[in-house]
């Protein structure tokens, strides 16, 4: 048996596991806090989805009852603590200029609408960037504060603070003008085969939503709950920190978190969940 056709088999026998369908909940909605928050849990597929999904369902629909039931409660959502620590870093006095965020934006509530919209085009139109660019732009020229790294604890709570602020607007970003070449590079990612297991994210997202493969759901991928609170990593974690541990689980030498390529692939992702609201701090397996 040749290399090749041995690392096709298994990826063969891993996605096999799909012996057993493993079908979304038929809930519409998901309830949070006895009702005080209600967000729909799928949306018409957009334009381009068509042919392939006749709706866009939400990771949460996929999740097994405990864990859809810690997201359904905010006191039990384990997110929210890290919610809470990005709040106070919000106000935090940092860097040379003696500022916070505060200073700047009118309240966390002006960032209404910021996740809904991510990712999008910088202010000179040149380079598309995620939320945790702009954070470190308002950083480093507005504060004169150091970066914070992409995955670091600091850029997730902060993250985690500005997407709840969407909580429930409907994921809208922009695909056309100067941003659709970084879509169009999203896609070709999307459906590229990496690693000896020559796997592409539609290989599972795609065409198997819904399966079981080892001991968990395959969802759509969709990214409108990001940053989540992963069970499995017991904190939170980044859309490109998913995206690396996905390319990685191909076998395969993954993009760097913040990359131009990890950037277009989240416009891409994104615009697959076109309409499912954003879930601010979501709780995934």
């Amino acid at each position: 048996m040749t290399r090749k056709f041995a690392a096709a088999a298994l990826a063969a026998v891993i996605l096999s596991t799909a012996a057993a369908q493993a079908d979304p909940i038929e809930d519409k909605e998901l309830s949070i806090n006895g009702g005080e928050v209600v967000l729909p849990l799928r949306a018409p597929a957009p334009e381009f989805l068509k042919d392939t999904f006749p709706e866009v369902i939400s990771g949460h629909a996929y999740r097994d009852p405990d864990t859809r039931a810690m997201q359904s409660d905010d006191f039990s959502n384990p997110g929210m603590v890290f919610v809470d620590s990005g709040l106070a870093a919000w106000d935090a006095v940092e860097g040379t200029q003696g500022k916070s965020c505060a200073n700047c934006h009118n309240g966390i509530e002006s960032m209404k609408g910021v996740r809904a919209a991510m990712p999008k085009m910088n202010e000179k139109g040149d380079d598309l960037w995620s939320l945790e660019n702009f954070v470190n732009n308002c950083r480093t020229t507005r504060m004169g504060a150091d970066e914070w790294k992409w995955n670091s604890q600091e850029m997730k709570n902060m993250t985690a603070a500005i997407s709840m602020q969407s909580r429930g607007m409907p994921v809208a970003v922009k695909t056309d003008g100067p941003a659709q070449s970084y879509w169009e590079k999203g896609k070709e990612i999307y459906y590229t085969r990496y690693g000896q297991l020559e796997l592409a994210c539609a290989n599972c997202h795609e065409q198997h939503a819904g399966d079981m493969i080892r001991a968990d759901h395959l969802s759509q991928g969709q990214i409108n709950g990001f940053p989540t609170y992963r069970l499995k990593d017991a904190g939170m974690v980044s859309i490109h920190q998913r995206f690396v541990g996905c390319v990685r689980d191909t076998r395969a030498e993954t993009f760097a978190a913040g990359s131009p390529e990890f950037r277009a692939l989240e416009l891409y992702v994104a615009s697959r969940g076109a309409g499912l609201p954003v879930e601010g701090v979501s709780v995934r397996h």
